[in-house]
């Protein structure tokens, strides 16, 4: 199988070293951090000469993504091509019951996706945590039930600037503590270091028992989840540094 021509993955070209190889351990290692025995990554020639430089190997990592997303038969009928990235981001939207418009941009989808998270965290806070939780991340809510909180975290997801970030980072650093045992690289910044703090519970909890489900329904989206929210965390990332 090779790389197959994807607009929505082509922002790894440009995405950071470190960001792609959380990438890459959700792709090629298993929960325990063992490399999985259907990778076929880490043996191409091109990541043995560069394993520190991952942006140069690019097209191959998502290749890797695309040939997760779908299975052997259907990637047998594809004459051995993968899945596109979106297909693989509506899969996944659909496991973990995100509500989306599947006419929407991928960002869109991506955003919806972050909300969800984001929201099932919200759900397993106490009232302190909530308005903590608001503080920290400039929510423009005086209502401080669940319910008041989760418009304001829908309203402010898909506002401009920095706040998009700011939850991107929320979820794929927890994310990535969750499952690659460490969290991104990304600068220090005051506000969102408390942000991370105050979600850091009450996301683990949600993303706890989103594993548990998914390792009894389906493990194969131990893969493509957390990979689908890095690659949206690298997007915003990325959005964000051409707007600076």
């Amino acid at each position: 199988m090779s790389y197959r021509t994807d607009r929505d993955l082509e922002v790894l070209s440009i995405a950071e070293n470190e960001d792609l190889e959380i990438l890459i351990h959700y792709l090629t290692r298993d929960k325990d951090g063992i490399t999985r025995f259907t990778e076929e990554l880490t043996p191409k020639l091109l990541y043995k000469s560069n394993p520190e430089y991952p942006r140069m190997y690019w097209p191959e990592i998502a290749e890797e993504l695309q040939r997760y997303g779908g299975n052997t038969i259907a990637n047998m009928f594809r004459g051995g091509e993968g899945v596109l990235y979106r297909e693989i981001l509506c899969d996944v939207c659909d496991k973990m019951k995100v509500n989306y418009n599947s006419d929407s941009s991928t960002e869109f989808i991506e955003a919806n996706l972050f909300q969800k998270v984001l929201t099932d965290a919200v759900y397993k806070m106490d009232d302190a945590a909530m308005k903590e939780t608001v503080e920290a991340l400039d929510l423009k809510t005086t209502n401080f039930t669940k319910q008041g909180m989760v418009l304001a975290l829908q309203m402010a997801i898909r506002a401009a600037g920095f706040t998009p970030y700011k939850f991107a980072v929320v979820v794929a650093n927890q994310v990535a503590r969750e499952v690659a045992k460490r969290g991104l690289a990304f600068g220090m910044n005051a506000g969102l270091n408390r942000a991370i703090g105050v979600f850091a519970g009450p996301l683990g909890l949600a993303l706890t028992a989103l594993w548990t489900a998914i390792d009894i329904a389906g493990p194969a989206y131990r893969v493509t989840i957390p990979a689908v929210i890095q690659v949206a965390y690298i997007r915003v990332k990325e959005h964000m540094n051409d707007n600076v």
